[in-house]
């Protein structure tokens, strides 16, 4: 896991190699293919969890390339695949950039807490098993949608562990368990 990268990177790196207009799932998938699965959770899950995630579709759309890409991982797949139809859904680059520019001031701090820690969980196993919590996760974004920003809670708990992934950080995967039982929980409270 030497070939990390921190967050304001990921969104820098994204922001200037996409030329067109829109940037897909499909110019995620490409852009960090080489990286291996976690910006390419990270991406659309920071989507869902941000302001973008209030529109309607956007978080089923982002839980449902997250579940696709994190069955893949499960399965032991070393570089993400993507249907067309997926592949070519986006936002729109002008939002992304404005979207980049203005959390740049947070993402920068967060960078400097990520590091590589409790490296046993970067194992194979280890990521198969993330990767099958990635999958509930994902899937529970659709209906979530129904409530405003409550698809935000796993969307937040999938930044955490995709980060973790990125950066060989094992302390944000547990970070994002955290905010998936806590989360869950509240949810729970809030439907009763």
């Amino acid at each position: 896991m030497a070939d990390t990268l921190k967050l304001t990177d990921i969104l820098e790196t994204l922001d200037d190699r996409v030329k067109d207009e829109t940037i897909t799932l499909g110019d995620i998938v490409e852009t960090f293919d080489s990286r291996g699965f976690g910006p390419v959770f990270l991406l659309p899950a920071l989507i869902a969890a941000l302001p973008t995630g209030g529109v309607p579709g956007v978080p089923s759309l982002c839980g449902i390339f997250i579940a696709l890409m994190a069955i893949q991982l499960v399965f032991g797949r070393r570089s993400p695949w993507l249907p067309r139809m997926l592949r070519e859904r986006g936002i729109s680059h002008d939002r992304w950039h404005r979207v980049t520019e203005r959390i740049k001031p947070w993402t920068r701090r967060i960078d400097k807490l990520l590091k590589p820690r409790l490296q046993w969980l970067m194992g194979e196993m280890a990521q198969r098993l993330l990767a099958v919590l990635l999958t509930v996760l994902g899937l529970g974004m659709i209906p979530l949608e129904l409530l405003p920003f409550a698809a935000a809670v796993p969307a937040i708990a999938i930044v955490s562990m995709a980060l973790g992934l990125t950066a060989g950080d094992g302390l944000l995967m547990l970070i994002g368990l955290l905010v998936t039982l806590g989360g869950g929980v509240g949810i729970a409270f809030g439907v009763l």
